[in-house]
């Protein structure tokens, strides 16, 4: 995309062709518009459409430009924050609620795969929380009490079982979530693209929006090309938002994070690592995550921004990280690479936003965007349907906040990671 190539690398060499689309032309008029053609906008597509709603969508690039098409595909079931800390932080009300949409939410993804047969490489066998150490596995243990407390899926893996998974003796334990696994995100993006479009719904890339108004009582979006006169808007954009509302994207931090992917692994290496296909990550604060693809590339990533300085270095760590984690692969080749931009919040919670009358969206995802964005989506659909109350949402509304120190705290993870990186690489 944009001929870049580490925009996002292996997804683009491997995803089916994008649904086709074209700029918005002139004006057309809808029920709703959605800004933003990730998974929140396109699951909210979908379900607007099957609803019965005439709906459009407008993407300022391409489907999947954003989080959407860069991420490592780990389709998760939660948040980073423990179970027990978001139903405090939210109340019980609120937070249990949240708990259960998200632990169900990798379900739903699986569904939509299967009800629309959208190829994506997906893979259900789970996914493995790995622990660095010792206080890596109690971190992990709080975790298994704390969602086996409510009835979740979820097993804590002693180091030779976690060996036997992994294919490392690198770790502590694991814990196994088996709602979880692995897809390859830009093709599902692509995927609930060409859903949304058969449902009904219209989708306009290269039309971002440049400005929004209210014109006797309906909203007016306005692009390079044309407009958008609609009775409700649904913003989608979270951590890549510019235009109207773009505030979303000023309430969080923006954390680079990159991946490498590896020429396909030989049979036998491919077979003694990750065999069951769970995707996986670990508890270093500046963590690693791994995976495969179908083809047996090795997907590595960590955080830092693959620009500058960062290139070298965050390639030669990867290499030598790799190295510790499965000797037995031997010369390390990377067959592409790329990276994005994860959002986090201050409290690292997700945000449901009134941003104007009739205007609503979700966003802050810190980096659990595949499973909740495709929940989230559904939600609004539903919600601007009216087939479900504002108070039945798992979040209360608030309003955008700009968390102190933005860019310098932005900066500072990117400079970050890359020093940790520079540092490791030389050990």
């Amino acid at each position: 995309m944009l001929n870049s190539a580490r925009s996002h690398g292996l997804w683009e060499l491997t995803a089916p062709p994008a649904p086709e689309t074209a700029e918005l032309l002139g004006s057309i008029r809808v029920d709703a518009a959605i800004v933003g053609g990730g998974y929140t906008g396109l699951s909210a597509a979908l379900h607007l459409a099957e609803g019965g709603a005439n709906v459009a969508l407008l993407e300022a690039v391409e489907i999947g430009f954003g989080g959407a098409g860069r991420n490592v595909g780990l389709v998760n079931a939660g948040m980073w924050v423990m179970p027990d800390m978001l139903a405090d932080m939210l109340g019980d009300d609120y937070g249990e609620r949240l708990l259960r949409l998200l632990g169900d939410a990798p379900k739903l993804v699986f569904d939509l795969i299967d009800r629309h047969r959208i190829a994506c490489e997906v893979e259900r066998a789970g996914t493995l929380h790995c622990a660095v150490g010792l206080k890596g596995l109690r971190e992990l243990e709080a975790r298994a009490a704390q969602w086996s407390r409510r009835g979740a899926p979820v097993e804590l893996l002693n180091a030779k079982d976690t060996e036997a998974k992994v294919g490392s003796s690198a770790y502590a334990g694991s814990l196994w979530d088996r709602r979880a696994g692995t897809i390859q995100p830009l093709a599902y993006a692509r995927g609930l693209a060409g859903a949304a479009l058969n449902a009904g719904a219209k989708i306009f890339t290269r039309s971002a929006v440049t400005s929004a108004g209210r014109i006797d009582g309906k909203w007016k979006l306005q692009t390079a090309a044309g407009h958008v006169i609609a009775d409700r808007v649904i913003v989608a954009t979270d951590a890549y938002a510019t235009g109207p509302w773009s505030e979303v994207r000023a309430e969080q931090i923006h954390l680079p994070y990159f991946n490498f992917a590896t020429q396909p692994l030989s049979d036998n290496i491919r077979a003694s690592i990750l065999p069951e296909r769970q995707g996986a990550w670990d508890t270093n604060e500046v963590l690693s995550s791994l995976r495969l693809d179908r083809a047996g590339r090795l997907v590595f990533g960590s955080f830092g921004a693959l620009r500058g300085t960062g290139a070298a270095v965050h390639r030669s760590w990867a290499r030598r990280a790799l190295g510790k984690l499965f000797p037995r692969i031997g010369e390390v080749r990377f067959e592409s690479e790329w990276y994005g931009l994860i959002g986090m919040t201050d409290d690292h919670l997700p945000r449901f936003h009134k941003l104007a009358d009739n205007v609503t969206g979700f966003s802050g995802y810190n980096g659990r965007g595949i499973a909740p964005g495709t929940t989230f989506g559904r939600l609004l659909a539903l919600h601007a349907l009216g087939q479900l109350d504002e108070k039945d949402l798992p979040l209360p509304a608030s309003a955008p906040t700009k968390p102190s120190f933005r860019s310098a705290k932005t900066a500072y993870y990117e400079v970050g990671a890359q020093l940790l990186h520079l540092i490791e690489a030389r050990r």
